[in-house]
């Protein structure tokens, strides 16, 4: 059986394998699969939190990261939140055909570089909180 520790480098480790497809995507120009993995590691790491903070060891399994957040008690800055409300269309957009005209318009390589900017900060913070 995994203890707390494990678990939680678990959800790390698994993000920052997402974060290295971040970047490569990034550069292959594949802007909306780059937000979706994007997406995907900043839910990883609020996983991890969720686990750190929370007394089990499996988070829910859902895709919004400011739910996950928020089940931890732990402070948040209200922009940060606000943002990552806006972030969590990603993990939807990403997903389905029919999203995919509209976001493949605003998913230029500036708009990526834009939202990635904002995401490395909040990655940031979130292991900040996993010390």
């Amino acid at each position: 059986m995994m203890t707390k520790k494990e678990h939680i480098n678990y959800w790390i480790q698994s993000s920052e394998e997402d974060w290295e497809t971040v970047i490569s995507l990034l550069h292959s120009g594949r802007y909306v699969h780059c937000l979706f993995f994007a997406h995907l590691a900043l839910e990883k790491l609020s996983k991890a939190i969720w686990i750190k903070f929370k007394e089990g060891n499996i988070p829910p399994k859902i895709h919004n990261i400011v739910k996950l957040l928020l089940e931890t008690n732990q402070v948040f800055k209200e922009d940060d939140l606000t943002f990552l409300e806006e972030f969590n269309d990603f993990q939807l957009e990403g997903r389905y055909p029919d999203y995919l005209f509209e976001i493949n318009k605003r998913c230029t390589k500036e708009y990526t570089n834009t939202i990635l900017n904002r995401v490395e900060l909040i990655k940031k913070c979130l292991l900040e909180k996993l010390q």
